[in-house]
């Protein structure tokens, strides 16, 4: 036996799991309460103490670590066109695992400069312009963030010209310069920032969430748990070079704050006679939903799908479901107690996986012009993919969660979504995807073979 322990401290859980990586299997998982407003330490040494209980005394041989605690990597981005290079850094941010907590467009307001203040990230994405192009607005916003302050680091990814006088501008601080995450017009390049902001995660923003003395203790190197998630999804689908993967997929993660959507494909037409419009989507894409959560935001689940249907789906009247959401909204750690409870949170999850994916896939659009009928295809098309893997307290601790997951199916009262038609859904009753994302970086087989074998099938 050769055991390998892998961490997860989340903001709420700290998660931990054994494996074995001679057979390889799966030992055990255990969880405790985060502590990180104390010493993280105590409550991993809780976790590795109910861990000890289901695998006995174990002598691990490595341990690595992926941390979203104390709110994850919180990141702020600046570009200058909404629809272009300020979507391009939020997709390179939130593809490297990070939070984004907004972003910004065009030149930066006093208004901005107080938010910013306030808000006080842990890192800033400074971009703007194309290569040759625009550079009055990512030199503007530089002299903003120079005036805001700050201790913070600060990554310029934007139009090459001005990095420079962009790093003369910000002088003092701590700045790191990369290629542009748009070069050129329509073009994306996002693969060096993601790098950067991972390497500003180790070096500096572990010691600041708290995390020195566990950093001490793993062999591996920490990373967000997000990018965790992405590797163990592009193993899953991609596999090894010993070991097939299972193809495209997507993935949902239904949490209590946020729902995180993850899908590993091309995304590209059916149809020859469909032109692309707007950025071009990344093969591995990630994107998170700040306003849906099954607990601290669960009314925005409300707030999107519509009180009424969501009712309707619990079989509650519109008054009993309002009763239940402000209830779990003001106990955010309940769990679903009698029968009303169960289907009001199951009817809740349907709509935050519905949401949530629709927000995620692209849109396909019939235009009628002089030249008659065009398709268009907005974002991803992920009408072929047929894996669907879900992972989240209230998908995996319920009899139904093949029945929840088929809401992220397509849906014919919205014939212009490109979501999947139809999927076999892979539950992650272990919740190790994250853990099996680390290991994949020095256990790649291992890996593959655990998640293979953990992921348990349900019927849509």
């Amino acid at each position: 036996m050769d055991p390998v322990l892998l961490i997860d401290f989340g903001s709420t859980y700290t998660k931990v799991t054994a494996v074995d990586i001679d057979e390889p299997r799966l030992l055990g998982t255990a969880n405790s309460y985060t502590t990180v407003q104390s010493d993280i330490m105590n409550g991993l040494a809780d976790a590795l103490t109910q861990l000890e209980s289901v695998t006995g005394r174990l002598d691990f041989s490595a341990r690595y670590a992926c941390s979203s605690a104390a709110g994850g990597l919180r990141m702020l981005a600046s570009g200058l066109v909404p629809e272009l290079t300020a979507e391009a850094a939020k997709t390179a941010s939130l593809g490297a695992g990070a939070k984004v907590l907004k972003t910004y467009s065009f030149k930066l307001t006093e208004d901005d400069a107080e938010e910013i203040r306030a808000i006080d990230p842990d890192i800033f994405l400074l971009v703007g312009g194309t290569d040759g192009g625009n550079s009055d607005c990512i030199t503007h916003n530089a002299r903003v963030l120079k005036e805001i302050g700050g201790s913070y680091p600060i990554i310029l990814a934007g139009n090459r010209n001005a990095a420079h006088e962009c790093e003369r501008i910000l002088s003092g601080r701590e700045v790191h310069i990369c290629e542009n995450v748009m070069p050129r017009f329509g073009t994306l390049n996002i693969e060096p920032v993601q790098k950067q902001i991972r390497e500003v995660f180790l070096n500096r923003i572990v010691l600041a969430k708290g995390l020195t003395k566990a950093s001490e203790l793993i062999e591996g190197i920490m990373m967000p748990t997000p990018s965790a998630v992405m590797d163990a999804m592009k193993l899953l689908a991609e596999g090894t070079r010993g070991q097939k993967g299972i193809g495209d997929l997507v993935a949902v993660d239904v949490g209590g704050a946020t729902t995180d959507v993850y899908s590993v494909a091309e995304g590209l037409p059916d149809d020859p006679r469909t032109s692309l419009r707007g950025l071009p989507e990344p093969y591995i894409k990630r994107t998170v939903e700040g306003d849906i959560g099954m607990r601290y935001s669960i009314r925005g689940i409300i707030d999107a799908a519509g009180l009424d249907r969501v009712a309707e789906a619990a079989g509650l009247s519109p008054e009993r479901l309002s009763e239940i959401v402000d209830m779990f909204a003001e106990n955010t750690d309940m769990l679903p107690f009698d029968d009303e409870t169960k289907r009001a949170d199951e009817a809740l999850a349907s709509f935050a996986v519905r949401v949530a994916l629709t927000r995620h896939a692209g849109r396909l659009e019939e235009i009628f012009g002089l030249g008659g009928l065009k398709l268009v295809q907005t974002g991803k098309n992920l009408v072929n993919v047929d894996k669907f893997i879900v992972t989240g307290g209230s998908l995996i601790h319920t009899e139904h969660t093949g029945r929840i997951a088929s809401y992220g199916f397509y849906d014919e009262e919205d014939p212009g979504s490109l979501k999947p038609r139809a999927c076999d859904v892979l539950v992650d009753r272990s919740y190790i995807i994250a853990a099996m994302g680390l290991l994949s970086a020095y256990h790649p087989d291992a890996a593959l073979t655990i998640l293979k074998r953990e992921l348990i099938a349900e019927r849509a």
